[in-house]
């Protein structure tokens, strides 16, 4: 008699077990996951065109795309998208289109608030990016390359990445960017990044190449720069006119301070606070306002609204001596 191969045996529900029962269920569910996902969060992310003069007086259109998030025709998307763009076009997977105008941005963040001018969807639900754990599955919704409702799917590669953002001559890092290989494309930019309950955790900023992308998480910080954006417009900062790189200290002063590196300030904006303190390139800042600085995020954390024209004391290594400043942060000025 020929051998036979045990054939799947049938359950109740319609599934199969056997040799291959296991991975075809498992396919099932994240297939489910997905088109859940999908069905949810695509009618709620718009396609974005936003018109941008370019040299010499000419106009091209940048595409993008934006999320709903409250009922009464609020989007979040990238401030990179909206440039400084007042105005453009939105239009959504049920083929509804509507113009909008441009709350606020916020480049140092890459979140920027906008408003549409005619019906929308119900928002998504937000989520808080805290919560991720590599490894998870995400589900990302934008229009890349102008293609409509496009949905990929991933997991959370890695968290807290550091992204370099850019207003005028001033650099921040956004702290705590989600990486993600769900594939993300020119255009993406500004659309969601779910959860597998459809919670949205991030806006999608950047294509990193080689498979990469990249997130601005949805946290306390990104919450309270999207209802500054809501009520003013616009997001203050204090400025200091310095940039620096983390530096171990000498030995001896390791043990001193309870701390390993500084921030080794390699540039210093003439005339700006900095400069007026009497701070050099090639000190050693040590602490800020009694916090050690390990980092150029670090002092991010004190450069908030609520910090400008205050007195902030600085401890910085110049040479073997330990030098004491104030300086009195200004406003950061906008790149309007």
């Amino acid at each position: 008699m020929a051998d036979t191969l045990p054939g799947p045996e049938h359950v109740p529900d319609g599934g199969t077990t056997g040799p291959d029962g296991g991975a075809a269920e498992a396919l099932d569910a994240y297939s489910r996951i997905v088109t859940t996902v999908a069905a949810a969060v695509t009618p709620r992310v718009a396609a974005l065109q936003v018109p941008r003069r370019g040299r010499g007086g000419w106009f091209s259109t940048a595409l993008g795309s934006a999320v709903v998030f409250t009922d009464d025709g609020f989007l979040l998307t990238n401030a990179h998208v909206v440039g400084h763009a007042d105005a453009g076009t939105l239009a959504f997977a049920d083929g509804t289109t509507s113009p909008f105008h441009t709350i606020g941005a916020d480049p140092l963040s890459d979140l920027a608030v906008l408003r549409a001018d005619g019906p929308t969807p119900t928002p998504v639900r937000l989520g808080d990016a805290t919560a991720l754990r590599v490894g998870q599955l995400v589900v990302a919704v934008g229009n890349p390359l102008g293609l409509a409702g496009t949905v990929t799917a991933g997991v959370v590669s890695a968290l807290g990445r550091s992204l370099p953002a850019r207003s005028d001559t001033a650099v921040r890092v956004i702290d705590n960017v989600i990486q993600t290989d769900a594939a993300l494309n020119p255009g993406n930019s500004g659309g969601a990044l779910t959860t597998a309950t459809g919670e949205v955790v991030g806006i999608t900023t950047a294509v990193a190449g080689n498979g990469l992308g990249l997130a601005v998480p949805i946290d306390a910080t990104s919450r309270q720069i999207i209802a500054t954006l809501l009520t003013d417009g616009r997001i203050r900062r204090a400025y200091l006119g310095l940039a620096g790189v983390p530096a171990p200290l000498p030995p001896t002063l390791r043990r001193r301070a309870g701390q390993q590196t500084g921030l080794r300030i390699v540039e210093v904006v003439p005339g700006a606070p900095a400069d007026h303190a009497g701070l050099h390139e090639g000190d050693l800042l040590l602490t800020a306002a009694g916090e050690p600085m390990t980092s150029a995020r670090t002092l991010q954390h004190l450069m908030l609204a609520d910090g400008i024209g205050r007195p902030l004391a600085l401890t910085v290594l110049r040479g073997a001596a330990l030098v004491d400043v104030i300086a009195v942060p200004t406003e950061l000025p906008s790149d309007d």
